[in-house]
């Protein structure tokens, strides 16, 4: 994301950081339900799970705890600081939010560094800036190191790299920081969502418009179901599960056991 190829999609989410922020309010429930009862009981009600907006669905039971075994399981005895979370792609803070309430210390990673100063608004009207910290980086490099991250989230931010070479190495960027044991929930905006005709996967801008009747395209890499597994497989991850909820593709995730 921060590079020169990202440079678009980070101008726009820049350009557009106060009022998408402003529209985002609540987790979705797919994120509190991986999560846990701790971050569901701390969690709002939603504004519609979906990329494309719409009402939240049942969640799929494939997803329901899904960060349960990360979080009950030891970190080693070196690591004193407690469990660190990932909310990548992190945007105005809400799932890091969430992460808070299960982990001792989140870091959130954006190309946007107007969202990352929504997501720091946020976390000092909330409550959370003392265990929150904030970076602004690329998705397929992550300023991380290995083995150092216990539970992640990346939604709604693959679908956002251009190239299936960049979307495939941040799943891989992703396996490399998670720890032994560590656990975390992908999503991609999916054919599957009653917006779309087409069944295989393409390219696509969708505007967001701006107080006032600005448009501002964003790009999206919308994927089928079956294009999202190909992706996951072919990064250094191993997919504990996976399946369609609110028109987006989801997977839980950990690091193989080879990396």
């Amino acid at each position: 994301m921060d590079d020169e190829r990202a440079t678009p999609v980070r101008e726009t989410y820049d350009r557009i950081a106060e009022h998408f922020a402003a529209t985002r309010e609540y987790p979705w429930p797919e994120v509190t339900a991986f999560l846990g009862s701790d971050a569901a009981s701390d969690a709002g009600a939603e504004d519609g799970a979906a990329e494309g907006d719409g009402a939240a669905a049942d969640v799929p039971a494939a997803l329901v705890e899904g960060a349960r075994p990360a979080l009950d399981g030891r970190r080693g005895d070196s690591d004193e600081s407690g469990r660190v979370g990932l909310d990548l792609g992190c945007g105005n803070g809400r799932h890091a939010e969430s992460l808070s309430a299960v982990v001792e210390r989140v870091v959130g990673v954006d190309a946007s560094g107007g969202l990352l100063r929504t997501a720091g608004e946020r976390s000092n009207e909330r409550g959370f800036a003392d265990s929150l910290e904030l970076v602004r980086g690329d998705a397929a490099s992550l300023p991380l190191r290995a083995d150092s991250v216990d539970v992640a989230v990346y939604v709604a931010t693959l679908h956002h790299l251009r190239s299936r070479e960049r979307r495939v190495a941040s799943l891989s960027e992703l396996a490399r920081v998670l720890a032994p044991g560590g656990r975390a929930l992908v999503s991609a905006w999916s054919t599957a969502h009653d917006r779309f005709e087409e069944t295989a996967g393409f390219d696509t801008t969708v505007a967001w418009t701006l107080p006032g009747g600005e448009r501002v395209p964003r790009f999206y890499h919308i994927y089928d179901p079956e294009e999202f597994e190909a992706d996951l497989a072919a990064s250094d991850l191993d997919v504990v599960a996976h399946t369609v909820s609110s028109g987006n593709c989801y997977a839980v995730v950990g690091a193989s056991e080879g990396q």
